[in-house]
């Protein structure tokens, strides 16, 4: 089954954890066999958020929410249930300063 593991924290102490270190776990994913895709994100000042009510678009810049931690990027994972996503989420490097979301993928109905 695939899980969306969403990396969050706050960015200046997310900006102490090296880049090297993200990729070499992600190269140690990619090695097991369990890793799908993974990104990060530009910083919050980056952040368009669109809402459509009533027929009517708005466009806001920043994140949708005001919170201290911001959604920093995701590792997209291939896990054989639950127990093991939150295995692999334990070990994404910022999950020592920030939190990570362990969401299972959905399929859509065609």
């Amino acid at each position: 089954m695939k899980y969306l593991c969403l990396v969050y924290g706050e960015e200046a102490k997310m900006a102490t954890i090296p880049d090297a270190e993200c990729a070499a776990w992600g190269e140690a994913l990619d090695a097991s066999g369990r890793y799908i895709a993974a990104e990060a994100l530009q910083p919050v000042e980056t952040a368009v958020t669109v809402r459509v009510r009533g027929g009517d678009i708005s466009v806001t810049d920043g994140p949708f929410a005001e919170t201290r931690e911001q959604l920093a990027g995701f590792y997209l994972v291939e896990a054989e249930d639950l127990d093991e996503a939150l295995s692999i989420a334990s070990r994404i490097p910022p999950a020592r300063i920030g939190s990570i979301e362990v969401r299972p993928i959905r399929d859509l109905a065609p």
